[in-house]
């Protein structure tokens, strides 16, 4: 098993990203965008090598590279957000994840026309056809997107005006309505949303004091008498969650644990199997987390499989029957399913 496992990691290893470790010309997602939304809005930092750690049932089996470095994981962030939804949900905070955000959060785009029949679960399934500025960005930057591990058409050009449609009627990957999603769920905590991460999971969990979630430089609001920053969902525009391997293994196996953790219930059993229910839209999408339910994100590992994804690209994968956790970053996402593959032939020789 281990010449196999050691096989799958030089596999993984030998496919790096094409990112310079550096940050520079070439680096990022907002290169992508149309001027003048092509540029940062917030910290960004140079990266590591090809790294992860491999887990079956709370058991490390095998770590590479510089898993202790807190690395940027982009869009991994969104599946976090989903995770403090989750709190807010069992906190009464949301009751009903179909009920619209207006009715709970006043004054932040949600009040009027179609924006005000966008609910909770819209927002984690990107289904919310939200229009407007967050943050100072306007989310048609981000229309006809097309990201790596959809499996839906996109017929037009990025950033052109698509026309909208009723919330939930359409599933598109757009960053800034998930900004805005971020920036409801500060409105209800009435919190910053890491000092509520670090609270109610980095903490119990354990987790180094490494990690760090900022927002962008001008993302600061007067919330309750307290001046706090927005953070994003990702780190697109720069920001973002910054977090070491052994963490995200960490919020991994809380999910892979139906919230569950040394005797307490952290988050609620119900939540976390609501974020692996199917999207109508996009069955290959949950709440903020990417799922294998047809075989056509990752036709190499079993169906039950999901994961958190980042550009980069940057993966935490689980496949819940053997409980197997991995998380690797700087993998080109093209080899990704290779690499769960052969994994999962290193444990079944065991």
């Amino acid at each position: 098993m281990q010449s196999l496992l050691a096989s799958a990691i030089e596999f993984a290893q030998s496919h790096e990203s094409s990112w310079s470790r550096e940050v520079g010309q070439g680096w990022g997602i907002h290169q992508q965008d149309p001027p003048p939304w092509n540029r940062l809005f917030g910290p960004v930092h140079g990266r590591g090598p090809v790294s992860g750690l491999v887990s079956v049932a709370g058991k490390e089996l095998a770590r590479w590279g510089e898993p202790e470095r807190a690395d940027l994981t982009f869009s991994i962030a969104k599946t976090y957000l989903a995770l403090l939804a989750g709190l807010a949900y069992d906190q009464g905070l949301i009751q009903d994840v179909g009920e619209p955000v207006g009715d709970r959060v006043k004054g932040i785009g949600f009040d009027d026309g179609a924006n005000a029949k966008v609910t909770w679960q819209h927002l984690l399934q990107q289904t919310s056809e939200w229009e407007g500025s967050c943050l100072g960005i306007p989310e048609q930057v981000d229309r006809y997107r097309a990201v790596q591990l959809q499996r839906n058409a996109v017929s037009g050009k990025k950033g052109d005006p698509r026309p909208l449609g009723e919330p939930g009627s359409f599933w598109e990957y757009n960053d800034v309505r998930i900004n805005q999603l971020s920036l409801a769920l500060m409105h209800l905590f009435g919190r910053p949303l890491p000092e509520v991460f670090g609270e109610y999971l980095m903490q119990p969990l354990g987790a180094s004091d490494t990690w760090r979630w900022v927002g962008y430089d001008h993302a600061w609001v007067e919330l309750r008498g307290r001046r706090m920053q927005a953070v994003p969902g990702g780190s697109h525009w720069g920001g973002g969650v910054s977090i070491n391997c052994p963490d995200q293994m960490l919020l991994a196996r809380l999910m892979l644990d139906q919230g569950l953790w040394q005797g307490k219930q952290l988050i609620s059993q119900e939540w976390i199997q609501k974020m692996r229910e199917p999207c109508a839209l996009a069955p290959f999408y949950g709440y903020l987390l990417w799922l294998n339910t047809d075989g056509r994100v990752f036709p190499s590992v079993p169906r039950a499989s999901y994961c958190a994804f980042g550009a980069g690209s940057s993966f935490v994968w689980t496949e819940p029957e053997r409980e197997l956790i991995v998380v690797v970053r700087w993998l080109i996402a093209d080899y990704a399913d290779g690499f769960f593959a052969r994994v999962l032939t290193a444990l079944d020789s065991m």
